[in-house]
């Protein structure tokens, strides 16, 4: 059985051991990611008089504060007692997508012999190689996010433990930062329940799963949310013998059934073993593996595996860093803001995971750059003016905008609901993907799309055009009116215009236009 959690023998002196596991193993690319996003002999600089603004948080939400921000001319400093980059980069976005990838492709060159009458391919591969490929890349692309980039933007960058000390203060490393307004950007952690066998040293999480070197044999997922469906297919594919737990009687509770449908779908095709409306009790720790004991319809069951990945939620890091002194309100959920992303200190902004409940990156990118247009410009944007897309990266992926039918029906809309499955079209046929559908949420009488949820294999890809028309109103005649190039995945929001524009065609304008084409015969 693995051990993720084993130190190196090789740890930089100075750097806190919690820090260093979660860049293990410490090769040449844990060590160029760490010499980017904390640099181990990194020195603090002196703290200017008054800053116009002081970001508490790298990640993704913090580094778009704090550049935008400096790039307007702005005095700025960003604290960051981890890793820069935050979740998407270290332990998020970038390492699950890199493996994503490479079981897609294994997952492709098994199968190309029975599609398409490709080569047979046998053998096992080797896991190593996929993750030692996730660590390089991962090292390359956190040049981005690196502690020197963003000193060379002129932020002051501050390494270390951060709090506030009042409504205008905060201190780092024995240094007092005054401000004008500051930005809470501390991101979020992985929800650990208080059930036995689930703390940090027991399981992984999205924290450490990526520091595995070597596949283990029998894996148990614990939550069917995006990151647990995400990552119990992509180890099945690359060779884990997965069991995935749910209490919910599906995965993807949260989106449309029939999508989440598909996709389970496709995961028990992989391999997955589902179980579904199980609840776990506990996680047991013997010699020779961990037992997961559960119950489903009433009855105790139990599995072994050897290794737990739990993901079933995230927590705002709300903890430690000084909120009352700064009377900043909050509670388990995250930092209090109001539409405009202002806390209850109305010098003090919050934004991305720790006071959003779209805990995406993209979101956290485009309530940064609302912040920072309220917090220094006087600006009056609103986070509720955003449309929020997002994609789930299973295979087949499930992308979401807008309303859904049920949430229009909760608020009262009445919609008309226009499904196009994907085997109407031809460029899914020929390549083999015509498992999914598109479905659009319009509103009833007009052309205009409320939302819309797409399951096909490119869905991420195709979500930005519909992202585009709920956001700016572009309306079915537009889009049926619009060239999309043949064949293209794309066409079917060509098709499903199309046939919005049929269903218009009623008997008594069908009634009209016989008598017209009468008359010119």
């Amino acid at each position: 059985m693995t051990d993720p959690h084993s130190p190196s023998p090789r740890s930089p002196a100075g750097v806190d051991p919690e820090l260093i596991e979660l860049v293990q193993p410490f090769d040449s690319h844990n060590q160029a990611l760490l010499e980017n996003v904390h640099p181990p002999e990194w020195v603090n600089p002196e703290p200017q008089d008054r800053y116009h603004l002081v970001v508490l948080g790298g990640g993704t939400a913090g580094l778009v504060s704090a550049a935008g921000a400096a790039g307007l001319g702005a005095r700025v400093a960003l604290i960051e007692r981890r890793l820069m980059g935050g979740d998407c980069l270290n332990y998020g976005c970038v390492p699950s997508k890199a493996m994503i990838s490479a079981a897609r492709a294994w997952h492709e060159a098994r199968t190309a012999a029975e599609k398409f009458g490709g080569p047979r391919v046998d053998g096992e591969g080797d896991f190593g190689a996929v993750m030692e490929r996730m660590r390089q890349l991962r090292a390359g692309i956190s040049r981005h996010d690196s502690a020197s980039r963003f000193r060379d933007l002129g932020i002051d960058v501050f390494i270390g433990e951060g709090h506030f000390v009042s409504g205008d203060a905060i201190e780092v490393g024995g240094s007092r930062l005054r401000f004008r307004k500051a930005i809470i950007a501390t991101g979020a952690r992985p929800f650990i329940p208080p059930i036995p066998g689930f703390e940090h040293r027991f399981v992984l999480t999205n924290e450490t799963v990526f520091t595995l070197t070597e596949l283990p044999p029998r894996l148990g997922v614990i939550g069917g949310g995006p990151i647990g469906c995400e990552l119990a297919q992509t180890f099945a594919r690359l060779g884990s013998q997965v069991c995935l737990f749910e209490m919910a009687p599906h995965v993807l509770i949260r989106e449309d059934g029939d999508a989440a449908a598909i996709v389970q779908q496709s995961m028990v095709r992989d391999g997955v073993d589902l179980q579904v409306g199980a609840r776990v009790l506990k996680v047991e720790i013997t010699e020779d593996e961990k037992v997961i004991h559960f119950e489903r319809d009433g009855e105790p069951d139990r599995l072994g595996v050897d290794e737990v990945l739990l993901a079933i939620g995230r927590s705002p890091n709300v903890e430690d860093i000084g909120l009352e002194a700064a009377a900043v309100e909050f509670d388990r959920t995250g930092v209090k803001v109001d539409d405009r992303l202002r806390t209850t200190n109305k010098k003090i902004y919050a934004v991305g995971d720790v006071a959003s409940k779209f805990k995406f990156t993209h979101a956290a990118d485009a309530l940064a750059r609302i912040a920072i247009q309220n917090a220094l410009f006087f600006g009056r944007a609103k986070a509720s003016d955003l449309v929020i897309p997002w994609c789930t990266y299973t295979s087949p992926e499930l992308a979401h905008v807008g309303l859904s039918q049920e949430s229009a029906e909760k608020t009262g809309l009445e919609v008309d609901v226009l499904t196009i499955p994907l085997d109407q079209v031809d460029r899914a046929v020929l390549d083999g993907t015509d498992e999914g559908f598109l479905r659009l949420i319009i509103q009833q009488g007009k052309d205009r799309i409320l939302g819309a949820t797409l399951v096909a294999d490119h869905a991420g890809e195709l979500l930005g055009e519909l992202t585009l028309a709920v956001k700016a109103g572009v309306g079915l005649n537009t889009i049926a009116s619009t060239i999309h190039a043949y064949p293209t995945q794309a066409e079917v929001l060509k098709k499903a215009a199309d046939t919005w524009r049929r269903g218009k065609l009623t008997p008594t304008v069908q009634k009209i236009f016989n008598g017209f084409f009468k008359l010119l015969s």
